[in-house]
């Protein structure tokens, strides 16, 4: 049986100190090594198959990292976009990031939340479901000194117990829905694809809001609810469409770019045509929207911005533990509608 690779083995190999080799590996930075021996150590230590122990390696630097990330769905598009952007700033800084994938499914995500303590990780990111059903729980991580900072949309009316990066869709949807009046659209419907248990959120009311504001009725607008699976959202698309007739809305605004993509092709499938039978609007704005066959219009989050401020204010509570707790920030990112072929002049 091969013995396993020690850190001694590595520093041999490279002919430096054992000190050295652990200060350069494990990216610390008082580390005085020079260029030529850092290349060194790494060479060595990937030619040997080298995988630092993280438990030994926290045991003496205090510190593991890595990073956790809590998302909802791996499978969307908007969650990979915005991990890989955090996984770049995390990296920046010398820390792993280790992501949890909710799988859409509200017990799981309660499930995995309750487990974050037992992570091997020096502080945590999470993108709930519902930042204010977890209200509770987030403070008590903070009463705990476990640094965590929470990503989500829409201004919450008393500021989270933890640190926060907030997508504010005001601006954006604002956007939205000025160009879709002044394309003459006046009968709207929001698409709530969601998983079981799962609230709408404020995103509906917002749009209803700045509809009535603008002179649409309430009986212009509805709201149309399904499963978040593609599949569930293709199936109910296709018989709204069909059931609705000429009586269906003419613009769609969908609670992300995924669901959005759906209901093209549902309306596509039932001869109805993007955009001149109809508008479509998503939400988050993932890099495949300009690359459709009809290209999405979407309200942009800035997942460069997003990660940037979550990673830098994740670290700022990891590398200043000991120091007298500061309260809690929060960072508002704000959204920009971006106009594709998905939309245009409401039909006659």
């Amino acid at each position: 049986m091969k013995s396993k690779i020690r850190l001694k083995d590595v520093a041999e190999r490279a002919g430096v100190a054992v000190n050295t080799a652990s200060t350069i590996l494990n990216k610390r930075p008082n580390s005085w090594a020079s260029k030529s021996t850092e290349e060194r150590v790494f060479k060595a230590a990937r030619e040997l198959g080298y995988r630092p122990n993280k438990t030994a390696r926290a045991l003496q630097s205090g510190r593991y990292l890595t990073i956790g990330l809590l998302i909802q769905d791996i499978t969307n598009p908007f969650y990979s976009t915005l991990a890989e952007s955090l996984e770049k700033k995390a990296e920046e800084h010398g820390y792993d990031l280790m992501v949890e994938n909710c799988r859409s499914s509200v017990p799981r995500e309660r499930h995995l939340f309750g487990e974050l303590g037992g992570l091997e990780v020096d502080g945590v990111i999470t993108y709930l479901s519902d930042n204010n059903a977890f209200r509770d729980d987030l403070a008590m991580r903070f009463e705990r000194g476990q640094p965590t900072v929470a990503i989500g949309s829409g201004i919450p009316v008393t500021m989270l117990p933890v640190d926060c990066v907030i997508s504010d869709f005001t601006e954006g949807l604002s956007q939205a829905v000025d160009a879709m009046l002044e394309l003459g659209h006046r009968r709207f419907a929001f698409l709530s694809a969601i998983a079981e248990g799962q609230s709408d959120g404020g995103r509906p009311n917002l749009l209803e809001k700045m509809l009535v504001d603008r002179g649409i009725t309430q009986n212009e607008f509805e709201i149309i609810r399904c499963g978040f699976e593609v599949a569930n959202v293709y199936e109910h698309m296709t018989n709204y469409f069909k059931n609705t007739g000429k009586n269906r809305p003419t613009a769609i605004f969908a609670v992300n770019d995924l669901p959005a993509i759906v209901a093209m092709r549902a309306a596509v499938h039932a001869g109805i045509k993007v955009p001149d039978d109809i508008s479509i609007v998503g939400v988050d704005d993932v890099p495949l929207c300009e690359f459709l066959p009809i290209t999405l219009s979407s309200i942009r989050q800035r997942y460069r911005l997003i990660g940037d401020a979550a990673v830098e204010l994740l670290l700022e509570r990891i590398e200043g533990q000991g120091e007298t707790p500061f309260p809690p920030r929060q960072r508002v990112i704000p959204t920009h509608f971006v106009k594709r072929e998905s939309v245009g002049k409401a039909p006659r």
